[in-house]
This record gives C-alpha cells, structure tokens and sequence, in this order.
C-alpha cells in the first residue's frame, strides 16, 4: 500500500463567497470552478448555490436552493417582498441544512473544494440567523475560507474603499474565520492602488486630501474626511492580518494566487480557528452539563421533601415493569420510514437533492 493511500486525505476546504451586490460572486464562483477543472488531474469543486431569487448561474451547482424552495411562492404565501423572500427563502433552507452537511461530508473524501455562493443582498446572508447557523455549521465540519469580494472599479474612491474595509472588519470579526480580500475585476481595474492604500498609510492620506469634497468651503477638513483618517488609522492594524489578491474573473488572472492564499488559511484555520472551536464546544458541553447536573438535584429534592410530607403517595409511588416492557414495545414501532415513492403527500419527507424544482409541490405552512 502506497504512503498516499495509508495517510488520511485532508478534509476539503469551505470558501464562502461574500460580497457587495455587482461585485461579480457568481462569475467568480464560475471562474474558480473553471479553473479547478482545467487542472491536471482536474479537481472538481463541491458547488452550492444558497441565492433563491437568481434566474440563472453560469456554472453547474451540485445543491441549488431553487430546487428545494420556491422563492415566488414564499413571497406569494408569505406577503413579503423581493428581500424578505430571499431571507425567508434561506431561512426555511437552513431547516434541511443538516441534509446538505451529510451530502457533503459524503463527497469530502472525492472533493478537494466546496463552494458557497451567497444571495447578492450581502445583509441577507452575513447578518441574519440562517446565515449565522450555515457558516457555523460548515465551520465546524470542514475549513473554512471567506472570501470577500470586491468591485475594484467601484472602489477607487477613498471613501468607497473604506466603506469596504469596514463591511470586510465587521464580517471578520463576526465570523472569525480566516479571511481574503479578493480584487475583482482586475482586467477593467489594477488593484495596485488598493494594495498601496492598505500597506502605506500615507499614500491613502494623500490620495484623501487629493480627491473632492475633502475641504468645505473655508478650506478646512470636511467631518468625512475627518473620519476617514481616525479611521484608516484604526485599521491600520487591521490590514496586517488581512490576506489580499486581485483577481479578474473574465480572464483568470490572479486565480492561482487566490487558492495560494487559500492553501495559507488552511493552516490558519487549523492553528487558530480549530482550537478555538474546539474550547468553545467543550465550554458548552461542560455547561450544559452542569445544568443538567443542577436540574436533577433540585428535582430529587423537591422528591425527597414531597415523599416526606406525602408517605402514603409515596410508597404507592413504584415502578411497575410490566407497564414498562409493554411502553418500550410501543416505542419500538414508531420508527420514521422514508417513503421515497414518486407520489407525495402532504407533510412528506422532502430530500432536499432530490426535489427538482417545479416538481414537488411544496406548501410552507404561513406564520402564526
């Protein structure tokens, strides 16, 4: 048996695509899985597609969340608009997400990447509960990358860019996982400027008090330009922690530096990330348990006072086997079967890799 055989294959790495709406997510979610497969041999990545509302992607994904939820029909039952139908869409997939865990982990040994691509409504996915529970969830099963992704041409203004670095902060420091600052659309951008932003903090100062509007008309600094400089100092530090690459995902360039710097948090999981997961859960195990602990003793107390002021009730009080026997026999036949019959009923198991859309005829109950 060969040494690559009897060593254990690594798990494969989780990159959650996260970004602005325009930024080009899709595109480069497209662009990396072209890339995979052109390798020599051709590595495959594990595909999800988690933005109900998008009329088309241009790349195959393996778990789509049209197929499972309908986003017109939420709107439709639900009363809601475009943004609440794309939250509530996620939300009622994020109820079948321990399905997609157990396809994944089954695909972990044959793939090398798995791809998230979130919903362009950057807010929907970084700030709310399902989006919460999806990156916890992959982060504790697998390593896990974000990529933020950025529109270079967009991002040339020094008040665009900070806007940028805040909403990249933010999302860091929420998900402490490790994090790639990813320059797209390098072909109609360099991202020379950026970088030079993030390591000189000078030369952001200068392109800052260069460009309009930064002096009110008794030429005295602007509140803005005041705050961008407190804070381009406070993310100074900031900018050291950061990996960064530009891209553009019309052409490839720059792709093979992204899984360079993905390959490095890798490593940055496993030595920062990892341990800390790992003193979390056990934190929680233990207080868990502790609250257990505490919960059966005062409910033995309250037994013990109870049988001393009721000792009638409690000699009656005695466990009856027989009674027991005929309990566990009853519980031994409710077993869920899964009916993967193609005729459906109400309230019917749904695999969520099995539902095609416009197939299953799928009825969310309405709220309240």
């Amino acid at each position: 048996m060969d040494s690559s055989t009897s060593s254990e294959k690594k798990k494969p790495v989780t990159i959650i695509t996260i970004g602005m709406a325009g930024a080009g997510k899709s595109t480069f979610v497209q662009r990396i899985n072209s890339y995979l497969h052109s390798l020599n041999p051709p590595s495959p990545p594990y595909i999800l597609n988690l933005d109900p509302a998008v009329t088309h992607v241009p790349y195959e994904a393996n778990i789509d969340i049209r197929d499972t939820v309908n986003y017109q029909e939420v709107m439709k039952q639900y009363n809601l608009g475009p943004n609440g139908g794309i939250m509530t869409a996620l939300n009622l997939f994020t109820t079948k997400f321990d399905q997609v865990l157990e396809l994944v982990e089954k695909r972990a040994e044959s793939v090398d990447y798995v791809i998230l691509d979130t919903p362009g409504q950057i807010e929907i996915f970084t700030w709310s509960a399902s989006g919460a529970i999806i990156t916890d969830a992959v982060a504790s099963s697998l390593p896990t990358v974000v990529a933020y992704i950025i529109d270079t041409p967009r991002t040339t203004a020094p008040a665009t860019f900070m806007s940028n670095m805040l909403y990249a902060c933010s999302i860091l420091y929420k998900t402490k996982l490790p994090f790639i600052l990813v320059f797209n659309k390098t072909d109609v951008q360099p991202h020379d400027f950026a970088i030079e932003w993030m390591n000189d903090f000078e030369e952001f100062q200068a392109a800052l008090s260069s460009h309009d509007g930064t002096r009110d008309s008794e030429g005295e600094p602007t509140y803005m330009n005041s705050l961008m400089n407190s804070m381009s100092l406070v993310l100074d530090e900031f900018y050291k922690n950061l990996k960064a690459v530009g891209v553009s995902s019309m052409t490839g360039d720059g792709i093979k530096e992204f899984f360079e710097a993905v390959d490095a948090s890798r490593e940055e999981y496993e030595k920062e990330y990892l341990p800390e997961l790992e003193r979390a859960r056990a934190l929680r195990e233990k207080t868990l348990k502790e609250a257990k602990e505490d919960s059966m003793n005062r409910m033995l107390k309250d037994l013990a006072i109870d049988r001393e002021k009721n000792p009638t009730a409690a000699a009656a009080d005695r466990w009856d086997s027989a009674e027991e026997d005929e309990d566990e026999d009853e519980d031994d036949t409710e077993v869920n079967i899964i009916d993967r019959s193609e005729e459906s009923w109400p309230g019917q198991y749904i695999d969520v890799t099995r539902a095609r859309r416009n197939e299953e005829n799928i009825k969310w109950p309405r709220p309240g």
